[in-house]
C-alpha cells in the first residue's frame, strides 16, 4: 500500500471513529482533500484510492490541474480568497465555492455561472473568531446575507465555512464550532445543510460539533512546497 493510500485510509478511519464517538450518522462527514501546491499526479493517486472531492486555493494552479485531470470525475471545491477578476473562472470551472463573504462577489458568480451547469454550491465564510487578519462575515451579518441569496438563482447556498483561531486544547477547539453550529441552526428557513470546518489539527473537535466537510491537506499529501 502506498504511503498516500495508507494516509487516506487512516484519515477516513479517524473520521469514522469520530462519527461513532459523537453520535453522528455514518458517512455524514465528507473528506475534502486540500491539494493546493500538490502536483496532478498526487491528486490522481488519491483519486485512484477512492477520493473524489478536492479543494484548491489558487485559481490558475487549479485550472491547470483540471485540464490535466480532465479524465477524472472530480468534484472541485475552491477554498481560497476570491478576487473579482477571477470570478468568471470560478463560476465556470468549480462545483463548490467555500469562501464567499461579499454580495459583490456573490452577484458576479451568479451572473457568470453558465446556464448549462447546475447552480454553484456556496458556503459563506464566517470569521468566527473575529480575527482582524481574516476575511469573513460576522455572525450578526449572516442572516442578511442568507436572505440576499434568494435573489441569486444560479447559486445554491449550502452553508458556512470557518477557520477559527488556533486553540490550546480539545475543549477550547469545540467552542467556536459550537457557536457557529447554533447560529446556523437559527436559520432553518434557508435549509442549510453544510458546515465546512475542521482541519488536521482540530478534525475531531469539528466533527463533535457538527461539521459535514473537513478539509485535510498536510496529513494526506505531506508538507506543502511554496517554492
Amino acid at each position: 500500500m502506498t504511503s498516500l493510500r495508507l494516509r487516506l485510509k487512516q484519515i477516513r478511519s479517524q473520521i469514522c471513529a469520530a462519527e461513532l464517538a459523537y453520535n453522528r450518522k455514518p458517512n455524514s462527514v465528507l473528506l475534502l482533500a486540500v491539494s493546493k501546491t500538490k502536483p496532478s499526479a498526487a491528486i490522481a493517486a488519491a483519486y485512484q484510492a477512492g477520493q473524489r472531492h478536492f479543494g484548491e486555493n489558487y485559481v490558475q494552479e487549479a485550472l491547470k490541474k483540471q485540464q490535466e485531470l480532465g479524465a477524472y470525475a472530480i468534484t472541485w471545491h475552491f477554498i481560497g480568497p476570491i478576487q473579482s477578476n477571477k470570478t468568471k473562472a470560478l463560476a465556470t470551472h468549480f462545483d463548490w465555492i467555500h469562501s464567499v463573504d461579499s454580495l459583490k462577489i456573490a452577484r458576479r458568480l451568479n451572473a457568470q455561472r453558465p446556464a448549462h451547469l447546475p447552480p454553484l454550491a456556496i458556503c459563506l465564510q464566517v470569521n468566527i473568531s473575529a480575527e482582524p487578519s481574516k476575511s469573513g462575515l460576522s455572525l450578526d451579518e449572516l442572516p442578511q446575507f442568507c436572505e440576499q441569496f434568494a435573489q441569486l438563482p444560479r447559486l445554491k447556498l449550502r452553508g458556512v465555512m470557518a477557520i477559527p483561531a488556533p486553540q490550546q486544547n480539545f475543549e477550547q477547539q469545540r467552542v467556536p464550532y459550537k457557536t457557529l453550529y447554533q447560529a446556523v441552526a437559527q436559520l432553518k428557513q434557508y435549509e442549510l445543510d453544510t458546515l465546512s470546518f475542521g482541519m488536521t489539527g482540530d478534525l475531531i473537535a469539528a466533527i463533535a460539533e457538527g461539521s459535514t466537510i473537513v478539509r485535510i491537506g498536510t496529513a494526506l499529501f505531506g508538507e506543502r512546497d511554496y517554492a
